[in-house]
């Protein structure tokens, strides 16, 4: 019988391990999808160590979406009013260094943009900012990470000195006290959620805190659901931070030993009395102090957040909001306990490992950092001064250089932005000014493709190997098991390819990717995300490795049964024989030392300055997003698999009975959802889980799926003044009721955007 192939699911930032099998499998029926194609099987691995066997259904059916409507072949179009017409590789590489070569001669590096993805292996990260930062001289790489992550990146590096999520899974399992906020774990991160609800009933002292203005499926199952107003995240935490200080519940100890900057904090949250935030958050103040005693009572506090948190105009002042109340407590560094920020993406965290982030540099480093610049140059036999010292343009800035004239090369990469950007509509509209596109995917079309003048046929998960590192800093090979279709290539080839033609030569010569990463790490070594020790052949015989790893660790203290499960050998049973650095790798800071300058953790003092755009008499609704279950980010992969198409009609808007009742609609009637820069509509699906005067949509419909349902043709691009990161969680919008609309679903994507645009191809 042939062996399954153990990888990684490429959706979320969980990471759960997957075991695939071919769809031939001798003795058994050949594995079919509905339309009769051989399809490949997958099934939760019980080895992985952050799964531990436990698969959600886009897992489950990720194999269905491998071969359907798939870019094939390069193509090209001299203007976005032309059809696509089919090209050779020779021709589009040509069309795309000839492109560059010009733009940098005549306007410069900063001309040059590359927006790219944490769908990316991180190899295929590493070699993208080895060609745009180091050779090409432009730190203008930035990710759809700077949509999601990027201000869990600001608090921590702010916070602690170095990124990096200071918690493992294995915290779920012993935690007295899980606070959850901005995050509807149970639909975004469910094996995660699925293991913490486990804890949580085997445990009755365990208590769960939901912050959230929904009800969702997280919040169904809380001991307490704090359902505060859109934008007073802060307003709570510190009126928690008060509490905790005035009913003893500080460690002083640990403040003293460890902190800085606890005075100024003090001085802030005096302002946030058990009235005052009862009152802004619109919650009781019984609620309140309730969860300030189960925070203060439990032994190992353990604190998660996503896109709630992050995507926000403050979303750095948040993060480091939940950071105080760990610092101020003394919960963290230990079992159960500690700031942890759920990945949004599958290898967004290895994207920031690799410099995947317009202000970074691979290893944790800064473009700021003349050091670190240095550094990187030597390591790359660059000239010194070769990397810019500023940071470069992020997702945003790309979007409005292009309306200035100043951006004339946009290289997108695994990503959907028309559909995953705020203030779409806008950004439309700029990326119809773009003077040269090159969209590099796996899927064909996407909302994007109308866009390009140049597409790339881009190899996917399972099309070529490489590594991901999930939530928990945890690196797992994905390796190569299916043929790319037709003539797609993996991405970090693509680049460099395009590096070699563009006379960049040996340093971009690898014999495969796992000599690209073998590279990368290199320059991981006495960095906090040090990966020294990890290889594709240590990951490929061992299993999944946590950060830190440095050289020599512990190597080939782990082997592989006859089943397949792994286990350490008799000489190190006693995990108290393991090595100080693998131990460190499980929980960060268990010796109370930070990477700042001082040593010590920062605390910072913030006054909430609530939502960007708060509402008003003209737009009297507060519009929030989310994911749903099935679905994921734009459709791109999971629009093409039937089971979970059929889990949803289609895009909706959840508004809470009194809402609609002053309105005059029933559920299922369509409301027409305006805000200042766009308009959707949506059925009404009328909840009490949702918080009077706020709705919702799910931000996954985009005009290839649904008519006139883009999430973010409605949201705004106010960004954090630290991460950058715009505020999609929330904007003002007016509620207009109108006639139904006919179903603008189609099964046939192409179809679905030929009225966009001129004929995509001939």
């Amino acid at each position: 019988m042939t062996d399954p192939i153990k990888t990684l699911c490429p959706y979320c930032g969980v990471g759960c391990g997957l075991e695939v099998s071919p769809p031939a499998i001798p003795g058994k029926t050949v594995n079919r999808d509905k339309q009769g194609t051989p399809i490949w099987q997958a099934r939760g691995d019980r080895t992985h160590p952050s799964s531990q066997g436990m698969v959600c259904v886009k897992g489950a059916t990720i194999a269905e979406s491998l071969h359907k409507d798939r870019l094939l072949h390069p193509m090209v179009r001299d203007s976005l009013d032309e059809p696509f017409r089919r090209a050779t590789w020779d021709e589009a590489l040509r069309r795309v260094v000839d492109r560059i070569q010009t733009v940098r001669a005549t306007k410069g590096a900063d001309a040059l943009c590359m927006y790219g993805s944490g769908q990316f292996n991180t190899e295929d990260y590493y070699v993208a900012q080895k060609l745009m930062k180091g050779f090409l001289g432009t730190n203008n790489f930035d990710a759809n990470s700077r949509l999601c992550m990027s201000s869990a990146v600001a608090g921590y590096v702010q916070s602690f000195g170095a990124d990096g999520p200071p918690c493992c899974y294995d915290d779920l399992d012993v935690t007295d006290c899980a606070f959850l906020i901005g995050t509807n774990a149970a639909e975004c991160h469910p094996i995660l959620f699925n293991r913490l609800r486990k804890h949580h009933k085997q445990n009755k002292h365990v208590k769960l805190i939901v912050v959230d203005p929904r009800k969702t499926q997280t919040a169904e199952v809380a001991d307490l659901h704090l359902a505060i107003q859109p934008g007073t995240d802060i307003d709570l935490l510190n009126g928690l931070a008060y509490l905790l200080l005035y009913r003893g519940y500080l460690d002083s100890v640990f403040v003293t030993k460890h902190t800085s900057h606890f005075t100024a904090f003090a001085e802030v949250i005096e302002d946030y009395t058990p009235d005052v935030v009862a009152k802004r958050c619109g919650i009781s103040k019984e609620d309140l102090e309730t969860a300030a005693r189960y925070w203060g009572e439990s032994q190992r506090v353990l604190s998660m957040w996503s896109m709630g948190v992050n995507q926000s105009s403050e979303g750095t002042a948040k993060v480091r909001s939940i950071i105080n109340l760990h610092l101020m407590t003394g919960q963290i560094g230990k079992p159960g306990a500690g700031p942890f920020s759920l990945t949004g993406q599958p290898n967004a965290m290895g994207g920031r490992e690799a410099g995947g982030l317009s202000h970074l540099l691979p290893g944790y480093r800064s473009v700021k950092n003349p050091q670190h610049r240095a550094e990187v140059e030597q390591f790359w036999g660059l000239e010194p001064g070769q990397i810019a010292a500023q940071p470069g343009r992020t997702a945003w800035d790309m979007i409005t250089g292009l309306e200035e004239g100043t951006v004339e090369f946009l290289w997108i990469a695994a990503t959907n932005p028309v559909v995953s950007m705020p203030d779409l509509e806008r950004t439309k509209r700029a990326l119809l000014r773009s003077p040269f596109t090159v969209y590099q995917e796996a899927y064909y079309p996407t909302e994007t493709t109308p866009y390009a003048h140049v597409l790339l046929p881009a190899a996917q998960w399972s099309e070529a190997p490489g590594t991901m590192t999930n939530s928990e800093r945890r690196v797992t090979l994905c390796p190569q098991f299916r043929t790319p279709p037709g003539e797609a290539r993996a991405d970090w080839v693509i680049f460099a390819e395009v590096a070699r033609r563009l006379g960049f030569g040996k340093p971009f010569t690898f014999n495969g990717a796992a000599d690209v990463h073998a590279e990368f790490v290199q320059l991981t070594r006495d960095r906090p995300c040090d990966m020294t020790g990890i290889s594709h052949d240590r990951l490929r015989h061992e299993g999944p490795l946590q950060w830190p790893c440095t050289k020599g660790e512990d190597e080939g203290n782990i082997i592989q049964t006859e089943k397949g499960r792994f286990r350490f050998p008799s000489f190190i049973r006693n995990p108290q024989k393991l090595s100080a650095s693998r131990l460190a790798a499980k929980r960060l800071y268990a010796n109370r030392r930070f990477h700042t300058p001082d040593g010590r953790a920062h605390f910072a003092a913030y006054h909430s300055r609530g939502l960007a755009e708060p509402p008003d008499d003209n737009y009297p609704y507060v519009l929030t997003t989310g994911r749903l279950y099935g679905h994921w980010h734009t459709q791109t992969r999971t629009g093409r698999v039937d089971k979970i198409s059929q889990m949803y009609d289609g895009p909706f808007i959840e508004i809470h009975p009194r809402d609609a009742s002053a309105l005059g609609i029933e559920d299922g009637g369509w409301l027409e959802v305006r805000s200042r820069r766009g308009v959707a509509r949506f059925p009404a699906k009328i909840t009490t889980a949702i918080t009077r005067k706020t709705v919702f949509v799910p931000m996954h419909w985009g005009a290839l799926w649904a008519k006139q349902a883009e999430a973010n043709a409605l949201t705004h691009a106010t960004a954090c003044p630290n991460s950058l990161q715009p505020e999609l969680k929330a904007c003002a919008v007016q509620l207009v009721p109108v006639a139904p609309e006919a179903d603008g679903a189609t099964s046939d994507p192409a179809k679905a955007l030929g009225t966009l645009l001129p004929p995509l191809f001939v």
